[in-house]
């Protein structure tokens, strides 16, 4: 199974959103919280290709972008072919 990483902050519905999605799959993600770590959201707009909003998703080393991306892979049914890599 494919890494999973995802940028986010405790107060973006987005976030919980994407994270509820990838937990009903039974995929295990890393999180970033670039609320309490500041210094990460740069790193995470240099990886975003200039994404400065939350969240930001990475599945290996395509970047899915936010949680309407990611729902909408799901909604095609082409999420769980990129998770399993």
């Amino acid at each position: 199974m494919a890494t999973v990483e995802l940028y986010t902050t405790p107060i973006c519905g987005f976030c919980h959103a994407a994270k509820r999605l990838l937990t009903s799959k039974g995929v295990s993600f890393s999180e970033v919280d670039v609320m309490a770590d500041p210094s990460r959201r740069a790193e995470m707009t240099q990886r975003a290709n200039g994404g400065r909003t939350v969240p930001q998703i990475f599945i290996g080393d395509i970047h899915v972008g936010g949680n309407d991306d990611l729902q909408a892979l799901e909604r095609a049914g082409k999420l769980d072919a990129l998770l399993n890599g």
